[in-house]
This record gives structure tokens, sequence and C-alpha cells, in this order.
């Protein structure tokens, strides 16, 4: 494996994302919102995210700036890389899927908004921000670049943070005691290995 190919195997998963993405955001657009927790911070956050996922390593990749950050590029990194991004795809996609009618890119409830317990929600409560993790992980791997290779931790971190707690406070008011049974039994991004 090169650096090059490892920038296109980056390059598909970025159009992996949008593919997925795209037809979920349709239909959640034409779904009714009862309940809408928005905020400038949420959407600074998202966009910052998006930003450090696409855009900054999208100029290095396509201009190879800023080349004073670069670190050496290893095989491995790229296989490694590769399989990361086919496991965030997976979960993604997954993610969506399972959460169906329920989803929606900002902070929001649906009309006949749903408690999605099963599938990967058994297991966690936020598979899609886990997705967004190993998307970070394998971005770092195939983007050889202290910069361009590292901003999308920074920015999942950055959404992670600013996101989660106001996200669970909103499903804590909407489901009441059996969200916080839910939040008792399951791991926020990784699975709970005892208890």
């Amino acid at each position: 494996m090169t650096a090059t190919i490892a920038a296109i195997i980056w390059a598909l998963g970025v159009i992996g994302w949008v593919a997925i993405r795209q037809p979920h955001q349709r239909r959640a657009r034409k779904l009714k919102t009862v309940t809408d927790a928005r905020s400038w911070s949420d959407r600074l956050a998202l966009g910052f995210a998006s930003a450090c996922l696409s855009i900054v390593p999208l100029v290095y990749v396509l201009t190879g700036a800023p080349a004073f950050a670069d670190y050496e590029f290893h095989p491995w990194m790229g296989w490694l890389g590769l399989a990361v991004q086919v496991a965030f795809l997976c979960l993604f996609y997954a993610s969506h899927r399972q959460l169906g009618k329920n989803w929606s890119i900002t902070l929001e409830i649906r009309d006949k908004h749903e408690l999605v317990t099963d599938g990967l929600y058994r297991f966690v409560r936020h598979p899609m921000y886990s997705s967004f993790w190993l998307w970070a992980i394998a971005q770092a791997l195939l983007i050889p670049n202290w910069i361009a290779g590292l901003a999308g931790l920074v920015g999942v971190a950055v959404l992670y943070l600013m996101r989660v707690g106001p996200e669970e406070a909103m499903m804590r008011k909407t489901f009441g005691a059996a969200y916080d049974e839910y939040a008792r039994r399951t791991g926020r991004v990784v699975p709970r290995i005892f208890g």
C-alpha cells in the first residue's frame, strides 16, 4: 500500500459517508419535529467536525499542505486504515438504518419518536458517535500528516463533548425513567464489558 492509495481510500470513505447520509437526511427533512434543541454551539460543533473530517484532509490530499507536518507513511498504516474505515462505514450505515425515522442530524425529537434499544443500540447508546471515532482513527492512519491526519480526532472530540450531554438530557426529558434504565445498562460509545 502506498500513501497515494491510502489517500484514495480516505476519499472513498468520504464519498461513502455522503452516500449513506443523503437518503436519511432527505427523509428527516419531511418529518415533523416536536422538540428542537438545536443551538449555535451545536451547529458550530457539527460544522467544525465536518470540516476536520473532510475539508482539512481534502486540502492536504489535493495540495500537500501543510507539508511541514508530514510524518512517514508505512504500508501497515494504510491496511489498518482501510480496515478501520470499512468498520466505520458499516457501523455508520447500520446505526442510520436502525434508527430509521428517529434519526436527525441535529438535536431534535420527531413526531412519534421511539427510544431505540435493540440492534446496535442494545450495546451502546451512541453507535453513530462510535462510527465517527472510527472514521477519525482511519483518517489519522490514511493521511500521514500531523494536522490533516489528526484533525478528525480533534473535530470528533469537540462534537462529542459539545453534543452528547445535551442529547442525553433531551432523551431523558422525553423518555424519563426508560432512558435512565437504558443508560444504566449500556455504554455511551463502547459496549460495557462488566454489568
